[in-house]
């Protein structure tokens, strides 16, 4: 994806709505139905059957336990302060070279600078920033080797996987992924950039679970992530080049689903061959 020029500032003060993009993940869908589970119906007793040891007798008074509590889920303020700082590096708002505050940015986003903070933390680890002390964080600068070198090893990994894929799996078992290609294309077409890097990476991700490699697939996501940061300096992102790579996932599909080697290998080498652009 090519990477679009940044703008200063970050997103608006944290609110319902503001954090609504979360990456892809999870199993793909199956393509087929599920058969319908197999035994004993509950409530229907055996013929003979006799009530085990401890157990009440039909008709008898009996008291039910109490239901099991619900787990209740949590959104995590830091997991959700990371998601939205992950949107503004790729939408280039937070700017190559410029250091940014935790309080600074925990005021925007109206939360405290700790979850800020942990947050940057992650994104250091990662690469996408520099600690500076005693400051904050400088957003880190990167210039088109490092994203030709990414795009290489991105390569490497995924056109191989990719090829074996083809090779091996059913056609039936790509129909799972349509939604994921057409979410980019939908992504594309308004020109968000935050949500077609997201949907791109589902995409991707998915492909290689079919492989059953986990490290592999979580190797490549890193990766993967790592490639859709703005560059130092650099055009704007047009929404033509978006669109030209969510279609490049839908002729990736077709070609899968008939299992077309040729052109899976002439789509998946020119895919990569784009990607440091």
């Amino acid at each position: 994806m090519e990477q679009g020029s940044a703008r200063e500032g970050v997103r608006p003060a944290y609110a319902p709505g503001a954090f609504s993009r979360a990456p892809g993940g999870g199993r793909m869908p199956e393509c087929r139905v599920p058969e319908q589970a197999r035994g004993e119906q509950p409530g229907v007793e055996r013929p003979g059957a006799r009530p085990a040891d401890g157990e009440q007798a039909r008709g008898e008074h009996t008291h039910s336990e109490p239901p099991a509590p619900r787990v209740v889920q949590r959104h995590s303020v830091r997991g959700q302060i990371l998601d939205a700082l992950r949107a503004a590096l790729v939408d280039g708002e937070l700017v190559p070279g410029q250091v940014y505050s935790a309080p600074a940015l925990g005021a925007r986003f109206g939360v405290s600078a700790t979850p800020v903070r942990e947050a940057m933390q992650r994104l250091a680890v990662e690469g996408a920033v520099e600690v500076v002390p005693n400051r904050g964080f400088r957003v880190s600068e990167r210039g088109p080797r490092e994203l030709a070198e990414l795009a290489e090893v991105r390569a490497l990994i995924e056109v191989p996987v990719m090829m074996g894929l083809a090779r091996t799996v059913p056609a039936h078992r790509w129909c799972g992924l349509r939604p994921l290609a057409e979410a980019t294309v939908t992504a594309a077409a308004v020109g968000d950039r935050a949500a077609y890097a997201e949907s791109d990476r589902a995409f991707h991700r998915a492909v290689l679970m079919l492989s059953g490699n986990e490290q592999l697939v979580a190797v490549a996501d890193e990766l993967h992530r790592r490639s859709q940061w703005p560059l130092v300096s650099g055009p704007a992102t047009r929404r033509a080049d978006l669109l030209a790579d969510a279609s490049e996932h839908t002729a990736l599909l077709d070609a899968l689903v008939s299992q077309d080697l040729a052109v899976v290998q002439a789509l998946v080498r020119e895919h990569f061959a784009g990607a440091d652009r």
